[in-house]
C-alpha cells in the first residue's frame, strides 16, 4: 500500500497544536496496536498555521499579557482560560506553565520546521519547539534561540542559523498558508487525511485512529 499523508496545520503557540500532536501519537500508538491496519504507512507532515501573524518579530513577552493587552480580555478570563487548557494538556501527558510562558512572532519557528522536514527531523523539531513554549517558557521568535534548539535535537547549528537568516524556507511558510486558506482552515490543529478528510481540533486519539483506520482500510479495498 502506498503511503498514507496525514498534513497537519497548526501553529507553535497553540497550546491546542501540542495536545492535537500527542493525541495524533498515541491515535497511532493504537494503530500499532491493531492488526486490521498498519500505521507504518502513515506520513506526517506539519503545515504552518499563524495564530497572531502581524506580533512583531521582537516580541518576548508573558503570554497572559500579550492576551489582556491585545485582545482585550480581562486578566482573570485569561487565567481561567489557561488553567482548562493546561487540565486537558495534563491529561494528553503534558505540562504546560503559562506562569513562563512567553509570547513570541512564530513564523521563523515555522521556517525552521521547514528546514527541519528537508532533513527528516520535522516531528522531533516540532516536539522540541512546543516543549519549549509551552513547558520550559523559552523564546521561539528569535533565530538564535531558535538555533540553539534546533542544535539540542541533533542539526547543524550553523546551517540552521544560515537558512533562518537568509529565508530559505519563507516561501515554504507561505505557500502553507496559502494552502491553509484554500482548504477553509480558520482554527488549528486542523488534519488533512489522504489529502480528502478533514479532521478539526485536538480530537481524542480514539477518533484520530478511527478516522485513520477507516481511510486505510477503504485504500485496502481498492
Amino acid at each position: 500500500m502506498s503511503t498514507l499523508p496525514i498534513d497537519v496545520w497548526s501553529d507553535i503557540a497553540c497550546p491546542w497544536c501540542y495536545i492535537g500532536k500527542r493525541n495524533l501519537d498515541a491515535a497511532l500508538a493504537l494503530l500499532d496496536d491493531s492488526d486490521d491496519v498498519d500505521p507504518n504507512v502513515v506520513s506526517v507532515d506539519f503545515h504552518s498555521y499563524l495564530l497572531a501573524p502581524d506580533t512583531p518579530p521582537e516580541t518576548d513577552a508573558p503570554e497572559i499579557d500579550f492576551l489582556v493587552q491585545s485582545k482585550g480580555m480581562p486578566a482573570d478570563q485569561v487565567r481561567q482560560m489557561f488553567a482548562h487548557v493546561t487540565q486537558v494538556a495534563a491529561d494528553a501527558g503534558l505540562h504546560y506553565d503559562f506562569d513562563i510562558a512567553r509570547h513570541a512572532n512564530t513564523r521563523k519557528a515555522h521556517e525552521l520546521l521547514h528546514y527541519a522536514k528537508s532533513v527528516g527531523w520535522q516531528a522531533d523539531m516540532a516536539e522540541r519547539l512546543f516543549a519549549a513554549h509551552f513547558t520550559e517558557g523559552k523564546h521561539i521568535g528569535g533565530i538564535d534561540e531558535l538555533a540553539d534548539l534546533a542544535a539540542e535535537i541533533g542539526l547543524d547549528r550553523d546551517d540552521v542559523e544560515k537558512a533562518l537568516r537568509a529565508g530559505t524556507y519563507a516561501d515554504a511558510v507561505d505557500a502553507d498558508l496559502e494552502q491553509a486558506s484554500a482548504y477553509g482552515i480558520s482554527g488549528v490543529p486542523f488534519f488533512v487525511i489522504d489529502g480528502r478528510y478533514g479532521v478539526s481540533g485536538a480530537q481524542p486519539p480514539e477518533v484520530l485512529a478511527q478516522a485513520i483506520g477507516q481511510v486505510l482500510a477503504e485504500r485496502a479495498e481498492t
